[in-house]
């Protein structure tokens, strides 16, 4: 199938970096649940774990070499400083294993834009773009619309219904509507450069961002990967990733 425009491209997905316990073991890790390698797998796509290590961009671009698309993933809050603000009480704290996820998914977030490399940013991921792109956060929603029912905690996710905008990627990928996983406590506040609004719930929090044009750069603010059922976000990220693999930009690795 090699060369076909069935390839299956290679998508790498950002992980975790935390204390982490298995069987008799209480260890730092980096790890990724299942279920988002398994919506790559399931569109039809490669995945590759991509674990948290210092990085400039020169590294950055060594590891984008050997990717087709990049899905940067939900956890930990992206820290405040990033976007020039204080921390809020509610706010995770600025640990040694944050900071080194912050950086390492903001560098590969900037690399992937500069390339054409296609993005996908879930939770945490939409995020990482809006501040990658000069863009800041609401650190605590709770403050903002007055309840906690995007996150209510104990690791319970609630269903939210997002409306798209009419004319963005996301509208044509998922329609006007649909019911989304919500577990966020924080979302993107003034947006980052050449960011738009592609979708809102009805407490008017920015659920979708993306760039316009035919670089595909999207974040959503809820996780798709709970709903493998429908896998029109992972299929599109790998059919971007697809197209990227067989055009001018795998010709350019096969002549580097």
């Amino acid at each position: 199938m090699s060369g076909s425009s069935k390839a299956r491209p290679v998508v790498g997905l950002t992980t975790y970096l935390q204390q982490a316990q298995t069987g008799v073991w209480d260890v730092r890790a980096s790890f990724l649940p299942a279920i988002y390698f398994e919506g790559v797998e399931l569109a039809g796509g490669i995945a590759t774990l991509l674990p948290p290590q210092p990085v400039d961009d020169e590294i950055a671009d060594r590891l984008l070499d050997g990717l087709d698309g990049l899905i940067v993933t939900g956890g930990p809050d992206v820290l405040p400083d990033n976007y020039g603000q204080d921390p809020h009480p509610a706010t995770n704290e600025a640990n040694p294993d944050n900071r080194s996820r912050d950086d390492f998914e903001l560098a590969l977030v900037r690399g992937a834009i500069r390339r054409g490399l296609p993005l996908l940013g879930i939770c945490r991921g939409a995020q990482v773009l809006n501040v990658a792109l000069g863009g800041t956060l609401h650190q605590h929603l709770p403050d903002v619309i007055g309840h906690t029912r995007h996150q209510q905690g104990n690791a319970v996710f609630t269903t939210s219904t997002v409306r798209t905008v009419a004319g963005t990627r996301l509208a044509a990928l998922i329609g006007e509507t649909s019911d989304a996983q919500c577990y966020h406590h924080q979302a993107v506040d003034q947006l980052g450069s050449g960011l738009v609004i592609s979708a809102q719930d009805d407490d008017g929090v920015i659920e979708g961002v993306e760039v316009p044009g035919e670089q595909f750069i999207l974040g959503v603010q809820w996780h798709p990967e709970e709903r493998l059922d429908d896998l029109r976000l992972f299929a599109a990220v790998v059919d971007a990733a697809r197209t990227y693999s067989t055009g001018a930009h795998a010709k350019g690795r096969v002549n580097a």
